[in-house]
């Protein structure tokens, strides 16, 4: 079975496919009626499924997937301009969460919708590792506070500025600054030795973070942790991630424990014009 099926009757042989195809492995067939797969198409397709996500007339279908199993775009489900600004600008980092667990159903929700972030060649590398249970939560951030403490002890002019003493101090009182209580974790992590990892794994949890308020939840990124997690071997040990793993991207994740009822400004942006 080859790798393109084009439906004639649909096909208006307007060359969008080809256009837009970023392997360059769609081509107009010599008498130009229909389009077709180059030679080694099936080598090159990274599956992004750009072909039948741009074809206006549902001409083209994968071997994998056909035009009526992808949800279409209408113009009402495309947000305006003022709807994108508010939901970017409605994102917050939420440090103060309930004590009540997520529901895996809505966690499995919230990674799916982040699984659509863009990776390098389309390689998906991102796996996830997601922290439940109160003792694992807590069991993490001792840890992570252990490795403040070696940093403060071993690197002081690095731990301080990052106000590790201050986290340290609170932990000892009683209050956890390190995961800020959250009542879960979530972690992407992905192969090290592959180059796309890295960018995939810090966008999808962009993504995670933006789509987190559509679902009642917030977030926050987890910047100490993933520091320890990279840097202190006790809990990379800990976390017993697949071989040449790392974890790229982390975020708290719980229900808010106050609202937010206004947009905070920015500083202007910075832009060179060439």
């Amino acid at each position: 079975m080859s790798l393109l099926s084009i439906d004639p009757d649909k096909c208006k042989s307007d060359g969008i496919c080809v256009a837009e195809c970023p392997m360059g492995i769609i081509q107009m067939s010599r008498d130009g009626d229909v389009p077709e797969e180059v030679e080694g198409a099936e080598d090159l397709c990274i599956e992004c499924g750009h072909c039948m996500a741009v074809c206006p007339h549902g001409a083209l279908s994968l071997r994998s997937a056909k035009p009526e199993d992808l949800p279409s775009v209408t113009r009402q489900s495309r947000p305006n301009p003022e709807q994108a600004e508010t939901f970017l600008r409605f994102r917050r980092s939420i440090r103060s969460y309930k004590d009540k667990p997520v529901e895996r159903e809505k966690l499995e929700n919230l990674i799916e919708m982040a699984s659509y972030a863009p990776s390098g060649h389309n390689s998906q590398p991102v796996k996830w590792l997601v922290i439940e249970s109160k003792e694992e939560m807590k069991r993490i951030a001792g840890l992570v506070i252990e490795w403040m403490r070696f940093m403060l002890k071993n690197n002081p002019e690095i731990a301080k500025p990052l106000h590790m003493d201050r986290v340290t101090a609170a932990w000892e009182r009683g209050q956890d600054r390190a995961l800020r209580g959250a009542p879960h974790l979530v972690v992407a992590h992905a192969n090290s030795t592959l180059a796309p990892s890295q960018a995939a794994c810090v966008i999808a949890v962009t993504y995670l973070e933006l789509a987190a308020p559509s679902l009642g939840l917030g977030t926050c990124w987890a910047g100490y942790f993933n520091a320890a997690a990279n840097f202190y071997p006790p809990l990379s040990k800990y976390l017993d991630l697949p071989d040449k793993h790392l974890p790229f991207g982390a975020a708290m994740v719980g229900y808010p424990k106050y609202a937010y009822h206004r947009l905070p400004s920015r500083k202007r942006p910075t832009i060179t014009w060439r």
